[in-house]
């Protein structure tokens, strides 16, 4: 159009073989002039780095330099580098990244058939089949449109509001986080700038989020894809029998159900009856407005802003975890049209990600640690957060005391360096002077959190772990070396240096301090040491005993134990505690001779080793809400069938009392809950349900009259008045049997439970 314009216009000139236009007007005298005053001058040359994107996959970006001299035009010398006949073939693209930025791309202009048609004195091209160039397809995708032949990606030119050459170095650190910043979660680790430590929180919590909102990372994912907005549907809903995560409320009082389907328990406070909530609907389109997912939740929420969010942060997930999948073959990748809330039309969708498919399943090169054939995810990310234990070395600083711990804010301090293995040599890669996250939110790299709950605050140390995938490699690193360039996992690792600086301890945590003196935690303690002397126990396991709180505690109180048992399924958590005992022990063992026997076992509660069966007492507190329901009873049923304690002590969180606990944690303004406002929350994110009186009533009668116990119901925390105690706690004790009638399990010699740490009653301790 621009040509056949041209043709018919007076005062240029066109090419009949080619798409060249040329002015035949004289430039003005004036222009000359200063044309000449400007390069009469003698100036060094400008040199400016840039960054070669080869259309051909397997070639590797790399980096290139020209230098500029102002009497000669800055697109001669880049139409050198691409090989280009001329400047007059080289093309720009629109610019690249941020809206600030000047980065553009440019590569050569692809030859072209034209068709004329002399007698309408039209000339047209028959189609993108006629165009004799190779599409560059990384260089395509970032930049959101076609672009042909090898590219060269820089930061050069003029601007509407200078009149003088601007440039500014591009260099492959710059290509690899553009690159990165189009993926679901590079945004939010550029905005934190942690590009090897940094992960998408799986959890969204007003207090603790750090950086964008998901609602943001969200908008900025689609608008670099070139998606349209995301449209988001918020609906108001009534309360009346919802909390969050509700879905229908159930009538029946006494069936076992959650406190996501209860009432909230009412507070004189709260004079509506029936509050509003709110659930919201996410729906992405294509840029030709095409519907290509769809994502809808039985999640309620009391404030609108938590509804958009949350489902932002869900949306961000879905994509996270289908953009790990891309080094997949085409034939081979899953794509469910329903899942777990989700609706996808994959028509629609591979069509719009299919330059993402091709680019993204060759950059990797293998070296990935994504898998190679897919098959349906689920989206319960915190189930998905492994269990690895760092292995730390070079411990420096005293032990103060204060650990982190699941739901608290951490700062730390943490530098990150790649090792070659076969060299000795390490370049340091990225450096974080004060990175805040929340513990258990999946915010940070799965190791990184294993170390650090294994650290006190101002105590340092260092590990190594597997390389992280090529491409966040070369993101990171500011100055990139010839060896950095041949990286693989089989001849490098990851070294981390980290330093914990402070933490802030869960919200649960402050509610409970806000309001009881001494705090829940201690009350609780001092609640089964009444208990422990009471029976005169002499052996006790902590069913769930997590980083070894209680057994700990335990060990400040003068009781009748000779032996305590720890079991756990987290060995990060048991790390902590081994730790923790073995220094106590230690200073009890300098002051006196009895000293108790000591053993912390890693396995599933679920599952029966004969090592734990038959103890005077076991306890269970707060524990059985951090699993799903069905869990918890299983767990009730093997505990009470299967070890036989004589005693069982079990504590979770009264969902009653949440409200009170909520209004004294003394939030800031922006914090604040406002008052009826909808249902109240759980105490912690982690929880999976939190259950009022009636229902733990329910759930542990049901136990107690299965496996001949019986059971009695008692709390801490307030004066067991309305709404009951903020901490209800079971204690179920052992009837009686006849003489002639035993266990089976006394006999079953199953020992599955593998001995993590271990203090022997000879006053000497055993790994």
């Amino acid at each position: 159009m621009i040509y056949n314009a041209a043709k018919q216009s007076t005062g240029v000139s066109v090419s009949n073989s080619n798409f060249w236009i040329q002015s035949q007007r004289p430039y003005s005298p004036e222009a000359v002039d200063l044309a000449l005053q400007r390069w009469s001058g003698i100036s060094d040359p400008i040199r400016v780095e840039a960054v070669l994107v080869p259309c051909v996959m397997e070639d590797e970006p790399k980096a290139v330099s020209f230098n500029l001299s102002e009497n000669e035009h800055y697109m001669v010398d880049i139409a050198s580098k691409l090989s280009a006949t001329d400047s007059s073939h080289v093309l720009v693209s629109r610019t690249v990244g941020k809206t600030s930025s000047e980065i553009r791309f440019y590569f050569p202009a692809p030859d072209v058939q034209l068709v004329s048609d002399l007698s309408n004195n039209v000339v047209g091209c028959r189609g993108d089949g006629n165009i004799n160039r190779v599409i560059n397809k990384r260089a395509s995708y970032i930049s959101g449109q076609t672009i042909y032949g090898d590219a060269i990606l820089a930061n050069v030119g003029y601007t509407r509001r200078d009149s003088e050459l601007q440039t500014e170095n591009v260099t492959l650190c710059t290509y690899y986080r553009t690159l990165l910043g189009k993926m679901p979660d590079g945004i939010y680790k550029i905005s934190k700038d942690s590009i090897l430590v940094a992960e998408l929180p799986c959890v969204y919590s007003r207090t603790s989020w750090k950086g964008p909102s998901p609602r943001d990372l969200l908008c900025s994912f689609c608008r670099l894809q070139r998606l349209s907005e995301p449209y988001f549907t918020v609906n108001k809903v009534s309360a009346s029998c919802n909390v969050p995560g509700s879905a229908v409320c159930s009538e029946e009082m006494g069936s076992l159900k959650t406190a996501k389907q209860s009432q909230c328990a009412k507070d004189g406070r709260i004079d509506k009856e029936n509050p509003d909530v709110f659930k919201c609907y996410v729906k992405i389109f294509s840029k030709k407005r095409e519907l290509l997912l769809e994502y809808s939740t039985d999640d309620n929420w009391s404030k609108e802003s938590d509804a958009i969010q949350n489902s932002a942060l869900k949306v961000l997930i879905w994509f996270n975890h289908y953009f790990k999948q891309l080094n997949t073959h085409m034939e081979k990748l899953y794509l469910p049209k329903s899942t777990d809330g989700f609706t996808i039309y994959p028509n629609i969708f591979l069509q719009e990600f299919a330059m993402c498919l091709s680019v993204y399943g060759k950059s990797s090169g293998g070296d990935s640690g994504t898998c190679s054939a897919v098959g349906p995810f689920t989206m319960d990310t915190s189930q998905q957060q492994l269990e690895n234990s760092a292995f730390l070395t070079d411990i420096d600083g005293q032990d103060s005391g204060v650990f982190p711990s699941h739901g608290s804010l951490t700062c730390i301090s943490y530098s990150v360096y790649v090792l070659m293995k076969d060299k000795r040599k390490k370049y340091l890669l990225e450096v974080n002077n004060e990175f805040e996250f929340e513990i258990g939110a999946g915010a940070v790299r799965t190791q990184l959190e294993s170390c650090i709950t294994q650290l006190s605050v101002d105590q340092s140390a260092s590990f190594v772990d597997e390389l992280s995938d090529r491409d966040l490699i070369l993101a990171a690193a500011s100055e990139l070396s010839p060896d950095l360039s041949k990286i693989s996992r089989d001849s490098c690792v990851l070294e981390f240096s980290v330093k914990v600086l402070q933490v802030t301890e869960p919200m649960e945590d402050r509610m409970e301090k806000a309001l009881f003196s001494p705090p829940l935690s201690k009350q609780r303690v001092e609640f089964a040491v009444r208990h422990i002397n009471q029976l005169h126990a002499t052996t006790l396991v902590d069913f769930g005993c997590g980083s070894g709180s209680l057994l700990d505690s335990l060990l400040e109180h003068p009781t009748t134990l000779e032996k305590i048992v720890g079991v756990d399924i987290s060995r990060k958590g048991l790390t902590r505690a081994a730790k923790s005992l073995h220094q106590k022990l230690s200073k009890k063992l300098l002051m006196q001779s009895n000293v108790p026997a000591a053993v912390l076992y890693h396995g599933s509660v679920t599952d029966f080793d004969s090592r734990v069966y038959g103890f005077d007492i076991g306890t269970c507190l707060e524990v059985i809400e951090h699993v799903e329901e069905d869990e918890a009873s299983l767990f009730g049923s093997v505990v009470l069938s299967s070890f036989c304690p004589a005693v069982l002590i079990v504590s979770t969180p009264n969902y009653e009392y949440n409200p009170i606990l909520q209004r004294s944690a003394m939030p800031n303004k922006e914090e604040e809950p406002e008052e009826n406002t909808g249902p109240c929350k759980f105490r912690n994110h982690d929880h999976k349900f939190e259950w009022t009186r009636a229902q733990f009533q329910h759930w542990a009668t049901g136990l107690a009259a299965s496996h001949s116990y019986s059971v009695e119901f008692s709390g801490v925390g307030g004066s067991g008045e309305e709404p009951g105690y903020a901490s209800q706690i079971a204690v179920f004790r052992r009837m009686t049997r006849d003489q002639e009638e035993s266990s089976p399990k006394e006999d079953d010699p199953r020992q599955p439970y593998e001995v993590l740490w271990e203090w022997a009653n000879a006053s000497m301790p055993s790994n």
